[in-house]
């Protein structure tokens, strides 16, 4: 286990946009497999695929970096250690960042889906207040531990670890509605 950990901090230090954005794709595609299995009640024989496949290359190419990108930002800007400091990128992350990059990801998870710019609009317009009321209770709560406690490093793993779980949600929350 000991070797594991080594490897990947090492990849971390040394890649830290890809590494950081490959296991945010895991963890996204992970939390929409067992929405699909354990939520949904799917059985694994008939998992879509295509769904988590979509989940895996939000997760990869725009969550993963946007949050390696903004984080960066708040540690250059807003700096490191202390309450007051955690608690300011806490503040900028849940008002500045996180209802926008929510508007992104549901467009993102919309467009993929197939669904037309229309269609899009009604499904954020539909779904994105539950999702940010869920969001506001679950993350500043993650995110004062994270930006008090974390090194920089480490601080996007934290949170998809955590992630596991509302990525579950948000993948329940944005499954594709079957037409009778």
């Amino acid at each position: 286990m000991t070797s594991i950990l080594k490897l990947y901090k090492t990849f971390l230090f040394r890649h830290p946009y890809l590494s950081q954005s490959l296991q945010t794709g895991l963890l996204m595609g992970a939390g929409d497999i067992i929405a699909q299995t354990v939520v949904e009640k799917q059985p694994l024989k008939e998992l879509n695929y295509k769904r988590t496949i979509q989940f895996f290359s939000v997760g990869t190419f725009f969550v993963g970096p946007a949050l390696t990108v903004w984080y960066g930002v708040l540690h250059k800007y807003v700096g490191s250690g202390g309450k007051s400091v955690a608690l300011k990128k806490v503040a900028l992350d849940q008002v500045c960042f996180a209802p926008v990059c929510l508007v992104a990801v549901l467009g993102c998870i919309k467009t993929l889906q197939g669904n037309t710019f229309e269609q899009t609009k009604r499904e954020i317009k539909n779904t994105y207040c539950d999702i940010l009321i869920a969001n506001y209770k679950l993350w500043p709560m993650v995110q004062v531990v994270n930006f008090y406690f974390v090194p920089l490093h480490y601080q996007v793993l934290l949170v998809q670890i955590v992630a596991l779980l509302w990525n579950t949600y948000l993948s329940y929350k944005t499954r594709p509605t079957k037409v009778d």
